[in-house]
């Protein structure tokens, strides 16, 4: 069942939206060779208690802390640990925020100090895949249009997208419908309304868009092993388009 919001609770999961920006803009500047991914969670852990909001993924499913960082051929849901970033690494990073009542979700991949052309066209490509599909929600257009744009563009690029894995609806709950693809035919799926707050979230891969789960029960990677990059934002579908809800511009 799809949740359409008023816009008072849009405006409240807009301040949502804008705490979790925040911590996440804080979290981005902190990435670098020589860190652990354990630390950025601390660093998550105290920025979440310091704007007074509740971790949406600490618990979720089992899941054991506040931000999920992946990196390299890790796609999602990352266990923060005392794994060292390196040079040529890229890491994601997503997490999501509970106030009051009303969940924010968002993601973005990051170059750890210096990448390859290659690696940086990767992330490139899943940031922009993205904006293009943030550019199709508008009322009257369709999950299935979004899809269609996200693995059209990837596809042009020479990458792929994940199949197995999607976008959702959020609220008051962290994932509601509808599924949001990415991947799928024009005028298919789920018609588009006013009042409507999604998560598309392109996950792209260097290689095969197959994945397997790891040992941990978690983490999600490629089954080639091959790189990966995600980026996500929460935004309400409004009478004039897209409104951005988590944003770090």
């Amino acid at each position: 069942m799809i949740h359409i919001k008023t816009p008072e609770e849009i405006k409240i999961m807009a301040e949502s939206g804008k705490i979790l920006a925040l911590i996440m803009a804080n979290i981005k500047e902190l990435v670098k060779p020589g860190i652990t991914t354990d630390y950025l969670n601390r660093v998550a852990e105290d920025l979440v208690f310091k704007y007074g909001v509740k971790p949406a993924f600490k618990g979720y499913g089992g899941f054991p802390d506040t931000v999920c960082v992946s990196i390299n051929e890790e796609i999602v849901h990352g266990i923060p640990s005392g794994r060292i970033l390196k040079n040529g690494d890229i890491v994601s990073l997503d997490s999501g925020v509970i106030y009051k009542g009303f969940y924010s979700d968002m993601a973005i991949t990051l170059p750890v100090g210096e990448i390859n052309p290659e690696t940086n066209r990767l992330l490139k490509t899943a940031k922009k895949a993205l904006k293009l599909a943030l550019k199709k929600i508008r009322p009257g257009n369709t999950t299935g249009d979004i899809g269609n744009t996200i693995q059209r563009y990837v596809e042009d690029q020479g990458f792929n997208v994940v199949r197995n894995l999607c976008g959702h609806g959020i609220g008051r709950e962290l994932h509601e419908d509808p599924e949001i693809l990415n991947y799928g035919k024009r005028r298919s799926g789920n018609k588009l309304i006013e009042g409507m707050v999604i998560c598309p979230e392109p996950m792209v891969t260097m290689g095969h868009w197959k994945t397997k789960l790891s040992d941990d029960g978690f983490t999600f990677q490629t089954a080639d092993n091959s790189l990966s990059a995600h980026f996500e934002h929460t935004v309400a579908v409004t009478a004039r388009g897209c409104r951005i809800l988590t944003s770090l511009e």
